[in-house]
Order: C-alpha cells, then structure tokens, then sequence
C-alpha cells in the first residue's frame, strides 16, 4: 500500500482534524523508530502502521481495532498492515498481543503520544522542542491529567520494549521532535 492510498482510506472513515493530526504524528513516530531500531528498508510500511492504527476509531469507538480489519480486508490492505495495526488494541479490544518489534513500539507510543501532546498543551511554548523528559514523568504520575491515556498500557508497552519508563518517555519524546507536524 502506498502512502497516498493510506490516507485516502484514513479520511474515508475520519475527519475529525485532531484524529487526522494524530495519524500524522504516529506516522512520524513510527518511521522516527523505524530508522531508529534498524529498520530503514521498512520505513514506509511502519509509517503507514502509524497512519492507519486508528482507522476505525472515529466512527467505531466501541468495536475499535474490530472494525477495521473488517474496512482493511474490503480495501485489500496488507494482512501484515492489519496485524500490526489492530495489535495496538491488545488487552483491550482485542487478542493479539504484538509481537513485532513494530508492534511493540506502535502499542507503547500510541497512548504516550496523546500524553506527551497534552503536557504540550500546558508549556508556553506549546510545543514538545523544549520539554523535559522530567514534565512527562510529573504528569503520567497524575491520573487525573490526560486520563484518557492509559497509564496501563503506556507500562505494558514499555515492558513489552524492555525498556524503563523513562527510556521509552525519552524515546518518544525525541521521535516527536522529530515529526515535522509538531511544534
């Protein structure tokens, strides 16, 4: 699948600007660590993972990550796409547990992205370029900040990657800084 013919089918099913914005960012996360964990000959497919986690989420809530390999098969995707992108709902929605390198890091960063886009939020600069790893630590330790994003996962991933809490703020920090979308 090309790049172009990802996005179409994400605005087919989206177009809540926030939700476009967040494919974008995840796309950016996802070919940061792509390039970044050795995998440059499989960078493209990795951002089109991050671009169409959430295919089903604006229109199906409730069934996502069950939805959209149902609208993924109709639209002839990659059956790896598919596994890769409904893995993030692990221990959620549904049952595969990501096993990829890829999977592990779209499972741990999807949430921390949404985290780590709130502290933003609340910096005057509104921006991630000058935050410090320590402002994220802070604000996951405040269940009432962001409590959309699920501290669980955002452990669960770090566990599945082997790394520290910290290691995995400070990783997806950086891939954020590195996404031409964000500030």
């Amino acid at each position: 699948m090309e790049r172009d013919e990802a996005w179409n089918l994400l605005n087919r099913y989206n177009q809540n600007p926030f939700h476009l914005y967040h494919a974008q960012v995840m796309e950016g996360v996802m070919k940061y660590f792509a390039l970044r964990e050795g995998f440059s000959d499989a960078e493209e497919f990795w951002g089109i993972v991050g671009l169409l986690h959430d295919l089903d989420f604006e229109q199906f809530p409730e069934e996502h990550c069950i939805r959209q390999q149902i609208i993924m098969k109709e639209h002839g995707v990659d059956p790896a796409i598919i596994r890769a992108t409904i893995s993030h709902g692990w221990m959620l929605t549904v049952d595969v547990k990501p096993e990829h390198r890829m999977e592990k890091i779209l499972y741990a960063t999807d949430e921390l992205t949404g985290l780590i886009g709130a502290v933003a939020l609340m910096r005057p600069s509104k921006s991630v370029r000058d935050m410090e790893v320590r402002s994220i630590a802070k604000k996951f330790k405040t269940p009432a900040f962001a409590a959309g994003c699920s501290r669980e996962v955002i452990r669960r991933g770090a566990e599945l990657l082997e790394w520290s809490l910290e290691e995995l703020f400070a990783n997806t920090l950086e891939a954020m800084r590195n996404v031409n979308l964000v500030q």
